[in-house]
């Protein structure tokens, strides 16, 4: 039995401690948070294998420059004389060929099976609703369509179920609202829960299970002897452990710079708004893919939500990416019509993003009892528990469940 400490108390870090107890380490979750909140909370809810295409991929540097001149449009970067933002724009200018999409796109694919399969066990035994309904990509115009094609092609080579459907099929799939769409995908290997009942339900289990969590502490610092961590400082205390998990979202980099490692990771701010006992009724998760926007049914209610602001580490909701949001939504549902929430309304998230789109996951070279587990962008939600599993195999110096030589956190050293 080892003493663990996870710094982190987002899905990734609470999944993380969750796979750890159950295999008999004691696990103390230290959060500079009150762990009720953050970006874990109010995203879209989506479990998405079929996302497995990084976010570095080739197009998006086009794609990225031109919607920097639209105030509403799904993709920012926020100019600023910042040598971390520059190096994070250089790697993701290399990232994005098609070479690495084509190695990033199976180890995504089987990261996110696997996940999705703790999913399915983790609803039977800690109590949430996991909605396995599939996901709906919709899409307006001839060349989204195309190039959605080509990755549908993609995904059958690696043995995923993709179907491509007409307007009049895509409309039949939703039959109690008017969808306006030239065509779309459905994946039906996608599924869904609603985020705040996910992070509710681990944490009270974690409770249940005697995990220490200490809420309200900024790690400051890390006391390190020959290679190893001897101690976690906060602005109040000392803890001491054997292994040490980093699992801090877009505050990784920061935290990792601590104990002297470079993890170049940005800040990339997201929003959602949503409506309450909604009609008509949405059924399948979407995504409006010429508007980046993703769209949750959560019960009776329904999340909107989408843009990628790089931007460092603010809190600042610029509503005119909200806009964007709900300009979108009367395009492919014509009679929904959506006022534009109001700012205390909006939810906004810090999405810890790699500059090629993969996680870092595993041990560090330079601290041997260091692990990291952080840069999943979009997709922590969909990630957290498979990356969990990971992060309790390589303490335990298991094979892992999946090949993560590919996702070291110091690939770019």
């Amino acid at each position: 039995m080892k003493n663990i400490g996870v710094i982190g108390g987002g899905v990734v870090g609470m999944c993380s401690a969750y796979y750890l107890r159950r295999a008999g380490h004691r696990v103390t979750i230290i959060d500079q948070g009150d762990m009720l909140g953050g970006c874990s909370y109010g995203n879209a809810g989506m479990i998405v294998p079929s996302h497995f295409i990084p976010l570095a991929a080739p197009g998006m540097i086009s794609k990225g420059i031109r919607w920097m001149f639209d105030a509403s449009s799904p993709f920012y970067v926020r100019p600023a004389p910042s040598r971390d933002l520059m190096r994070w724009g250089w790697i993701f200018y290399r990232s994005a060929t098609k070479k690495k999409v084509e190695e990033g796109a199976p180890l995504l694919y089987a990261l996110s099976m696997l996940s999705k399969k703790c999913y399915q066990a983790l609803a039977g035994e800690i109590h949430f609703d996991l909605y396995e309904r599939g996901l709906l990509m919709l899409y307006r115009h001839k060349e989204t369509g195309e190039e959605e094609r080509e990755m549908v092609e993609m995904a059958h080579s690696m043995g995923m179920e993709a179907r491509v459907l007409s307007s009049s099929e895509v409309q039949e799939m939703e039959p109690h609202i008017a969808v306006a769409a030239l065509g779309g995908i459905f994946f039906p290997g996608d599924a869904h829960v609603t985020p705040s009942a996910v992070m509710t339900a681990l944490r009270a289990q974690l409770l249940q299970l005697d995990v220490h969590m200490v809420a309200g502490e900024a790690v400051t610092g890390f006391e390190i002897q020959q290679r190893i961590i001897k101690a976690v400082v906060t602005q109040r205390q000392k803890y001491l452990f054997d292994e040490v998990v980093v699992a801090t979202g877009a505050w990784s980099q920061s935290v990792a710079r601590l104990a002297g490692l470079s993890l170049p990771m940005q800040a990339g701010k997201g929003y959602s708004f949503t409506l309450r006992n909604v009609g008509p009724r949405v059924s399948i998760p979407t995504i409006f893919l010429d508007d980046r926007v993703a769209v949750t049914p959560m019960g009776d209610d329904l999340r909107f939500g989408g843009t990628m602001e790089i931007g460092g580490i603010n809190h600042d909701i610029n509503l005119n990416r909200v806009r964007g949001i709900v300009d979108s939504i009367p395009r492919y549902y014509p009679e929904m019509v959506v006022d534009m929430p109001r700012k205390e309304d909006v939810w906004h998230g810090l999405r810890p993003c790699s500059p090629d789109g993969l996680p870092f996951i595993g041990r560090t070279r330079s601290i041997r009892n260091l692990v990291i587990a952080a840069g999943h962008g979009m997709m922590g939600i969909s990630l957290g528990p498979g990356t969990g599993m990971l992060v309790a195999e390589i303490v335990d110096d298991k094979d892992t469940s999946v090949d993560i030589r590919a996702l070291s956190p110091e690939r770019f050293q």
